[in-house]
This record gives structure tokens, C-alpha cells and sequence, in this order.
């Protein structure tokens, strides 16, 4: 990745913490305070040398964990992370290895993206994008979570999740929208 392009990516992360979070109010404050904003800069270093070559694996794993030490979020640096992700608050937040994370996704403090299995395969969740995952929830497992659903708060997620909807409670269970006609006004037909 080229300095240039680094950068504006960095521009993009700071302006996404700014947009998704109504307590930011600089952009030096996001870069001087934000935890979150640092374990994904710290995560998209070691994700790069991850990714490189075998022989940077070691050194990628041992960013991340100087990254976890420092901002209380751990990434594996195999994770794939999209575009505009923000974590807010950050701490206890753990993506494992084979996590995939789509554009436009926010997860809140205590989040766990984990593995179901100790087999070499895909074992990690996927994340659509324009996801959200609240406070404390789990998602466990090679499960798929669909573009522009909400993992409320402390729910533990198993199962696959459709687009569009919220997953709640322990096991968690899919709550699909429900599309109304939209509402007219009885006053024009007096």
C-alpha cells in the first residue's frame, strides 16, 4: 500500500469516527484519543505484513499483540477488515483470524468475532457490510451476519443472520423488519 493511499484511508477512518461517534469533536482529538481508531490503523500494518510473506507472520502477530496491549482491542492480524470500520470505546473487543469484515461496519466495546472450531478452515464470522454489533455480543462461528444488520447488545449469535435484520437475546434470535404501508394522512379524505 502506497504512502498516499495510506494516508487518505486514514483521513477516512478519522472522518468515519467523527460521523459515528457525536462525542468526537476534532480530528485531533480522534487521532490523539481514540483507541479504536488506533487498533485499526494497528491492524491494517500488520494485516499488510501478514499478508506479504510467511517469514512477516511472526513479526504481524507480535504487532498486534503490542497493539492489544496498548489499546485493549485484539485483531488477528489474518483478519480482513473493510472500509469505515470504527469501534467505539474498544476495549475487550476480540476478531479472530479468519473473520471477514465488510465497509461501513461498527461494533461497540466487549464485542467477540470468534472461532467455533480448532480446525485450520474458515472458523470466524463474516460481516456484511453496513453492520453493527452491539455492547458485549458474541458471534461465534463461520456464521454470516447479512448487509445492514444489528447484533444487539450482549446477544450471543450462532446462526446466520439475514440482511437487513436485528439478531437479539441469548441464543440469539432473528427479528426480520416488518415493512408497513406507508401511512396516510385520513385528513385528505374529509
Amino acid at each position: 500500500m502506497g504512502l498516499s493511499r495510506a494516508l487518505r484511508m486514514m483521513r477516512e477512518d478519522i472522518d468515519t469516527a467523527r460521523r459515528r461517534d457525536p462525542a468526537a469533536r476534532s480530528r485531533l482529538e480522534v487521532v490523539l484519543a481514540y483507541s479504536g481508531v488506533h487498533a485499526v490503523w494497528g491492524h491494517r500494518v500488520a494485516h499488510a505484513m501478514w499478508e506479504a510473506t510467511p517469514r512477516l507472520r511472526l513479526p504481524a502477530r507480535l504487532l498486534s499483540q503490542a497493539t492489544r496491549l496498548l489499546t485493549g482491542v485484539e485483531i488477528h492480524p489474518g483478519a480482513r477488515i473493510g472500509r469505515r470500520f470504527f469501534i467505539d470505546h474498544g476495549m475487550g473487543v476480540v476478531i479472530g483470524e479468519t473473520t471477514e469484515i465488510g465497509d461501513d461496519c461498527m461494533i461497540y466495546h466487549g464485542v467477540t468475532l470468534g472461532g467455533s472450531s480448532a480446525e485450520p478452515v474458515k472458523r470466524h464470522p463474516t460481516l456484511g457490510n453496513g453492520v453493527m454489533v452491539g455492547a458485549g455480543a458474541k458471534i461465534l462461528g463461520p456464521v454470516r451476519i447479512g448487509d445492514g444488520s444489528q447484533v444487539g447488545a450482549n446477544a450471543v449469535v450462532v446462526h446466520d443472520v439475514p440482511a437487513e435484520a436485528t439478531a437479539v437475546g441469548i441464543p440469539a434470535r432473528v427479528r426480520t423488519p416488518v415493512h408497513h404501508e406507508p401511512l396516510i394522512d385520513p385528513a385528505i379524505y374529509i
